[in-house]
């Protein structure tokens, strides 16, 4: 290994690691940045309060927030005269093809946000997936637009939500001329995509813009057996999460769009007006990195996760009754060669003891409810990580084995929905607590969602019924975690008054 790393006591580079990775530093301008400020030796008299010193009043501390450096009077100085973000962002732009791009330390939730205040005015329709994350809701009501739902697909056979079909966007957009956007995400949490170029084709005939939550999808279109990323297949605007597949900080996201149908002044003015305006460094300085990261070495970092992640897919399929899917199943393009998803309805082990016996042996999970477990892979990953998990992941499926179950499908994807007020006005509505009982029928004031996937079964404006408080509360008592409701426990609900 080469001398320490500037300010980090780390080893440096070592070329053999990665070769195409030796030209890192120099191409990501936020990451050269947080190592000159982090290895200047300067006494800053700037925020954070820390000022790299935390050790001195505990070294766990020092630890947490000694290597913490801000964007604006550290990366840059306040006046921002180096232009490392601007940047930074114009490489985004041009490796994804955008003409506008902006790096996030929001996250998805902030660049979704970002997406609905850039389109329409209050009271605007827009065409919504209804597998949706809440952000986008809350989107929805920041801006005061009318959701006018697109359903989701689900293969009932396997419980895999599948996307929305083009066919569904294009009798939404000839039934409604009033429509100023179509908001998808995909790929979707399961791995399943949208065909986004078809309904592209759609959208553009009738010149209204589409916006595509791409969180899950940020490695896409970067190695020819994964689908291409969204803007490639023809939408207007995406959202890229930089934290989940790739090598980036929490809270890192990279919002991309072409600003033929969008307006790139509204899009600024969006951003910033949800953004914090003390900005991590190391948050987009990461972001940054993970966009060189597939400039330099995506594909054949890409080629080792899919090998991989094919290779758990094959080991895990011997477990008797599971249903490990893969791109092969689907038409092309339409699911992503990195997600390893696990179905235990055929087994009849219960995905949640199999999760704790996992985090107890050192192998904490992406999601797992009753039927599912993801195990979450990325471009960190190869063989040597991999490997362990599946053979952990078999020993304590085999172990829970029983007899099989009914598939039944998440009441995140299949719970039926009726519309009373608009998201917006049951938001800002006057509210009441009223037992599971009484709720039925009233008007939901809250937005309720397994999480994860964080999609929303009830949002504000719709009419709780008994069947969606049945399945909220089985999934519960069955393990998994009910987001955002008022009432964790489920016993009350928050409604119009």
């Amino acid at each position: 290994m080469g001398p320490a790393s500037p300010g980090t006591g780390k080893p440096a580079y070592d070329a053999a690691m990665l070769p195409e990775l030796a030209g890192l530093t120099a191409e990501s301008p936020l990451l050269a940045g947080w190592l000159t400020a982090r290895g200047a030796g300067t006494r800053p008299f700037v925020i954070p309060g820390h000022k790299h010193r935390g050790h001195l009043l505990h070294p766990d501390l020092g630890r947490l927030v000694d290597d913490d450096v801000p964007m604006c009077g550290g990366i840059d100085t306040v006046q921002y005269a180096h232009g490392y973000l601007t940047d930074a962002e114009s490489r985004a732009a041009e490796l994804w093809g955008a003409d506008w791009a902006r790096l996030s330390v929001g996250g998805s939730t902030h660049g979704n946000q970002t997406m609905c205040l850039a389109i329409g005015r209050p009271g605007d329709r827009v065409a919504v997936t209804r597998a949706l994350h809440r952000s986008t809701l809350l989107g929805l009501v920041l801006a005061g637009l009318d959701p006018v739902w697109l359903p989701l697909e689900v293969d009932l056979a396997t419980g895999l939500p599948l996307g929305t079909s083009p066919e569904a966007v294009a009798s939404v957009l000839a039934d409604d001329p009033g429509i100023k956007a179509v908001f998808l995400v995909s790929p979707g949490y399961l791995g399943t995509a949208t065909d986004i170029a078809a309904v592209a084709r759609i959208t553009n005939g009738y010149d209204v813009p589409l916006i595509v939550d791409q969180a899950w999808g940020g490695h896409l279109g970067f190695h020819p057996d994964y689908p291409a990323h969204a803007l490639a297949q023809g939408a207007d605007g995406m959202v890229l999460s930089a934290h989940k597949a790739l090598p980036a900080y929490s809270q890192g996201a990279i919002l991309l769009a072409r600003t033929d149908r969008l307006d790139r002044d509204r899009l600024d003015r969006a951003f910033d007006a949800t953004h914090t305006t003390s900005a991590s460094g190391n948050i987009l300085a990461g972001a940054d990195a993970a966009r060189a990261v597939l400039q330099l070495a995506g594909e054949p970092l890409l080629e080792r996760l899919r090998v991989n992640v094919a290779w758990a897919r094959d080991e895990l399929r011997r477990i008797p009754g599971a249903y490990v899917p893969g791109p092969e199943e689907f038409a092309t393009g339409l699911f992503d060669p990195a997600k390893l998803v696990v179905l235990l309805a055929g087994t009849g082990a219960d995905g949640i003891k199999v999760e704790l016996e996992l985090i107890a042996a050192g192998f904490p999970l992406e999601l797992a409810d009753r039927d599912t477990v993801i195990a979450m892979t990325t471009l960190a990953d190869d063989r040597d990580t991999i490997e362990p998990m599946v053979k952990a992941m078999t020993e304590s499926i085999l172990r829970h084995a029983g007899a099989p179950r009914q598939v039944v499908a998440s009441v995140s994807w299949t719970a039926d929905h009726t519309a009373a007020q608009l998201p917006r006005e049951a938001f800002f509505a006057p509210h009441e607590t009223v037992s599971a009982a009484d709720a039925v029928g009233r008007i939901s004031a809250e937005v309720i969602a397994p999480y994860p996937p964080g999609v929303p079964v009830l949002v504000p404006g719709e009419v709780i019924d008994a069947e969606i408080i049945a399945a909220l509360q089985s999934a519960s008592a069955a393990g998994t975690r009910v987001a955002y409701a008022a009432d964790p426990t489920l016993a009350t609900f928050q409604v119009v008054r």
